[in-house]
């Protein structure tokens, strides 16, 4: 079969025939269609997780993907071929990804059904980037009219984070250039602020001088989200998703929150796939590329919506 794998962390990726994986005891073979692209793949081929589970090389990479069972091990229960399935697929040892033309998980894992409605290919861009938008607005714990900004609004987690924070009641700031103002208004968004034009800092202090209560950061550099920190009220919430909280500071500012790590699982995914079949969230794909270009939008910079790759 096809796949995307680096042969050590750090090598270049490549287009490579592995062997079909074939599924045991309590496992599901998933026949893949598409598989969404997240900024995780390149950290992964880089070693970010080598000193925290066991790899195999050469290591396909790809955390979601959906596609149909194709077989299933002895003693699986939930799901039988010819069932359409998303899920994550990243299990130890590592290196058995999504980016290839099948993969084996147990069904215990993060894998679950798509509803009719919804396509293979955007059930594929749902589980890392939904998911962890899911965890952060459960974090949060929102209510209905507080004020909520998002900085990096317009790649695949804050796409999320700006619809699932506007219905769970927020007024949401959402930063985004003149190119994208549109679509974030579309999402939910009920302004948004041009970071080109002046410090996101400056601009929402001009519109919100009593601050916000909530700041969802996913693109800032510590000493950035130290200064947008200023903004957030006494007894509201910070988070980040790239470990640029200074947790301690935060402590001493009464702020809740820190640096965030996603922990859902089958029944989170579930839970937005059933948002996305109702008609309340719409996932945002932004480009469609065949496997064999994966290595050109793996980690490439400014993405808008989420990048999928057809296999």
């Amino acid at each position: 079969m096809r796949a995307i794998v680096v042969r050590k962390f750090g090598e270049p990726m490549e287009t490579a025939e592995m062997p079909v994986p074939e599924p045991g005891a309590g496992a599901v073979q998933v026949q893949l269609t598409a598989a969404g692209v997240n900024p995780f793949d390149l950290r992964m081929a880089t070693g970010y997780l080598k000193n925290a589970l066991p790899h195999d090389f050469p290591m396909i990479l790809g955390v979601d993907g959906a596609g149909t069972v194709s077989a299933v091990g002895p003693g699986v229960t939930r799901f039988e071929v010819g069932d359409r399935v998303v899920g994550k697929f990243l299990v130890p040892p590592a290196g058995h990804g999504s980016f290839a033309e099948y993969s084996v998980l147990p069904e215990d894992a993060t894998l679950v059904h798509i509803p009719a409605k919804i396509t293979t290919l955007a059930a594929a861009a749902l589980p890392t980037a939904g998911v962890t938008a899911q965890d952060m607005v459960d974090a949060a714990a929102i209510r209905p009219g507080q004020k909520v900004l998002i900085v990096g609004a317009t790649g695949g987690v804050g796409s999320f984070l700006v619809q699932l924070s506007n219905i769970a009641g927020a007024h949401v700031i959402a930063t985004a250039g003149p190119a994208d103002a549109d679509q974030m208004a579309r999402l939910g968004a009920a302004e948004t602020v041009d970071y080109h034009r002046a410090p996101v800092e400056d601009s929402v202090r001009f519109t919100h001088p009593d601050g916000v209560d909530v700041l969802f950061d996913l693109v800032s550099a510590p000493d950035a989200l130290a200064d947008l920190t200023r903004l957030v009220r006494t007894g509201g919430a910070v988070y980040s998703t790239i470990g640029s909280v200074d947790e301690q500071r935060l402590r001493e500012r009464e702020i809740r929150g820190g640096n965030i790590e996603s922990r859902g699982a089958a029944p989170e995914l579930a839970r937005l796939l059933h948002r996305v079949d109702e008609g309340d969230v719409v996932i945002p794909v932004a480009a469609t590329v065949p496997l064999s270009e994966a290595a050109s939008v793996i980690g490439a910079p400014g993405a808008r919506g989420k990048t999928v790759l057809a296999i």
